[in-house]
């Protein structure tokens, strides 16, 4: 069974950082594409960033140059740093794959002054 497990969400002023991960399992991580997710109050869940199975990255283009998407693959882990948060990044952050899979419960990320 394939199973997410999200964590690092906190509540962060603006300009703050703040380091998500996403521990994997139940699937090959290592051939695996990894993508965020996030999703506020009033959206559907939207993706935010990918890593390939040979670390090429894309990112939505309000994060580009503040967020970093990266893998452990050793650890079946998932990263994602957050840099110059604003409040439209409020959030509860998502991993998966693709095609997605079971969702995790995701970590909450809440942007406040």
């Amino acid at each position: 069974q394939v199973q997410f497990v999200e964590s690092g969400g906190g509540l962060v002023q603006p300009g703050g950082s703040l380091r998500l991960s996403c521990a994997a399992s139940g699937l090959i991580f290592s051939t695996s594409s990894m993508y965020w997710y996030r999703q506020d109050p009033e959206n559907q869940r939207k993706w935010v960033a990918d890593i390939t199975h040979d670390y090429m990255t894309h990112y939505q283009d309000s994060v580009k140059g503040r967020f970093t998407i990266s893998r452990d693959n050793a650890k079946n882990l998932v990263y994602l740093q957050m840099n110059s948060l604003n409040a439209e990044d409020t959030a509860v952050y998502y991993c998966n794959t693709w095609p997605n899979r079971d969702w995790g419960q995701g970590t909450q990320v809440t942007v406040s002054s």
